[in-house]
């Protein structure tokens, strides 16, 4: 009888390191297909369409992307999961703190240990790592600095080192107003405020030359510093200040291939099909004009869809409808739209996350509300896209799949593949640490 356990339980961990050597190949055909964007095909990620295809929980799909990509800059990790030497419970613990420096190292804890022993030393090695990095970024703050002196022909020097979120606030608000100082006058056929010679006079700087780079950046941040000091500028409520508004023509919203204007207020262009996005879920206003292009009528703003009837959609639905999506936030989406006849009733209208509703919009996705309740979607060339897909086909002999595949690859697993070196002594974390983490041992 103990004959009999004892192979049974040769057969588990011969079974196993197969099972961890089969994962290794699977790591690498999600790697390949997340680096290729095989997932873009509506969904928001690798990892959603993980969860999608395969059944697997979003945050064990976006574990299993995670360490797909760590080992491809850990070649060593990788080779020792496809031999079956290393579980993949171990590996990822390790994926969390290898780097290609460390990489060898860490695989030696890999092997010796079990895996409770790799995440009680993976979390020391995470707590030397906080310790460091605190350490650094105190180093920072209290290196920040700013110097504003005037120099002796006048001009005002600066010299300065800011903190790495203040300096990519700074960088933004210049970029910001060069757009505003340059980007801007450049696009019109006659710039305002250009001199003869076509250089662009910003009432900052006056130069017979096209001002450098440098120059332009010092017009930008003296601009930012008069936007600052204009205290009684009215910014607007803020929820007039950050709509976006778009005129489009009734032709254009009820048949995309009709000839009509599709613009933003700044006057740049859209396609139709984003205007008939926009206009699913938005407020909207009606003018008239004439035959002039003089507007005769104004009417009342409106919702496209009610609050209350969004209250219904939101409940109904609790996020979006894409298949593998389910963001438990979005917009309502008319499945036939309103410009075309359609009624903004419940039954009309699904709930779609931001990126899906461009996918139906503007990438050719398709849905309807079949004679069920229902929804249908399908991809651009027609294809029914499941909620839910089949699931794919297995073997009824698995083992033996598993073994004549790895023998075809020279690749001879046992029982004792995946056995780790440890003796039964007691771990010491803080020991092992010390003497495996770089940071640790150079302060040693």
């Amino acid at each position: 009888m103990n004959t009999d356990l004892e192979c049974l339980g040769d057969q588990i961990a011969e079974l196993s390191a197969h099972l961890d050597a089969a994962t290794a190949r699977l790591l690498d055909l999600i790697r390949e297909f997340d680096s290729r964007g095989g997932w873009g095909n509506g969904f928001s990620s690798c990892a959603a369409w993980l969860t999608w295809r395969v059944g697997l929980d979003p945050g064990a799909a976006r574990e299993r992307v995670r360490v797909a990509r760590a080992l491809g800059r850990l070649p060593r990790l990788a080779q020792a999961l496809a031999r079956g030497e290393l579980s993949y419970s171990k590996l990822r613990a390790l994926t969390r703190v290898a780097t290609p420096e460390t990489e060898e190292r860490l695989l030696a804890v890999g092997r010796a240990g079990t895996a409770e022993h790799v995440e009680r030393i993976v979390r020391g090695w995470r707590r030397v790592d906080r310790i460091a990095e605190a350490r650094e970024t105190t180093k920072r703050h209290r290196g920040r600095a700013l110097h504003v002196f005037q120099d002796e022909d006048g001009m005002v020097v600066i010299q300065g080192r800011l903190e790495p979120e203040a300096g990519a606030v700074l960088i933004k608000a210049l970029e910001a107003g060069h757009d505003a100082l340059y980007q801007r006058r450049r696009a019109a056929d006659v710039p305002a405020g250009t001199c003869a010679d076509g250089s662009v006079r910003t009432g900052l700087i006056i130069s017979d030359d096209p001002p450098t780079r440098a120059q332009q950046q010092a017009d930008a941040l003296a601009l930012l510093a008069e936007t600052a000091l204009h205290h009684g500028v009215d910014p607007g409520a803020p929820g007039e200040r950050y709509q976006v508004v778009v005129h489009v023509d009734a032709p254009v919203m009820a048949d995309p291939d009709a000839s009509g204007q599709s613009v933003l207020e700044d006057g740049a262009h859209v396609s139709a099909e984003t205007s008939r996005r926009l206009a699913c879920d938005a407020s909207r206003v009606v003018m008239r004009q004439d035959a002039d292009g003089r507007v005769t009528e104004v009417g009342a703003r409106t919702r496209t869809i009610p609050p209350s009837l969004r209250r219904a959609l939101q409940h109904r639905d609790s996020g979006c409808r894409f298949p593998g999506c389910g963001l438990p936030f979005g917009q309502g989406h008319h499945i036939r739209h309103w410009a075309n006849g359609g009624p903004t009733t419940l039954s009309n209208l699904a709930m779609l996350c931001r990126r899906h509703h461009r996918s139906v919009h503007e990438e050719g996705y398709q849905v309807e509300r079949q004679a069920d309740g229902e929804l249908c979607f399908r991809e651009p060339n027609g294809r029914v896209l499941p909620r839910i897909p089949p699931p794919a086909a297995v073997s009824d002999a698995p083992v033996e799949l598993f073994r004549a595949h790895h023998d075809t690859k020279g690749l001879h697993i046992n029982a004792r593949t995946s056995m780790p070196g440890w003796l039964g002594e007691r771990l010491d974390v803080g020991w092992a640490v010390d003497v495996l983490h770089p940071l640790a041992a150079s302060s040693r």
